[in-house]
């Protein structure tokens, strides 16, 4: 793990051209990126072209990187920016969730009834609900991260998660 200061300087660097600071920087949030968006898919081919696409942009865009947010932060906004690109080019959004309940194996659920439940429940929020619920809980992002992410004011996410909640609550006890 690499502390703040440490990374702004690796991204200082990769601005002045220097690619070994920029390839650290790969390095060191490739995998958490590719675990973030493997929530998103189950497909490996899909998850690392939306992995190499995010890298590739926010190389050519570092320079707007304004440290408002962490770089990590930054970065998984590129990469959902450009997973939600691309699932608008082709149907609606897919079962956000399939990989995420996949990797909560049912061994944590020992009523498959309701495993069941709580899937159908997941499946029936809408494509928003579903993501604001897989980025705070799943990935544990603040509401002003999530906010920044995907573009709406913090007490929106708190907001959708809410009704997502009660929502998943009603349908899982139906």
């Amino acid at each position: 793990m690499i502390d703040s200061n440490n990374e702004i300087e690796l991204i200082e660097k990769a601005l002045m051209g220097n690619q070994r600071a920029f390839k650290t920087l790969y390095d060191l949030h490739v995998d958490a990126l590719y675990r973030f968006l493997s929530q998103f898919s189950d497909q490996p081919s899909q998850i690392e072209e939306w992995t190499q696409r995010a890298f590739i942009k926010a190389f050519k865009k570092l320079s707007q990187f304004n440290q408002r947010s962490s770089f990590k932060t930054w970065l998984f906004t590129i990469g959902l920016n450009e997973m939600r690109t691309d699932m608008r080019k082709k149907i609606h959004f897919e079962d956000l969730d399939d990989k995420y309940m996949e990797a909560e194996s049912q061994e944590t659920v020992e009523d498959s009834t309701i495993w069941k439940k709580a899937k159908s429940a997941i499946q029936q929020l809408t494509p928003e609900k579903r993501m604001i619920c897989l980025l705070h809980i799943a990935e544990d992002y603040s509401h002003a991260e999530i906010a920044q992410m995907i573009g709406i004011t913090e007490g929106s996410s708190r907001i959708i998660l809410h009704r997502a909640k009660q929502e998943l609550r009603t349908l899982v006890s139906k």
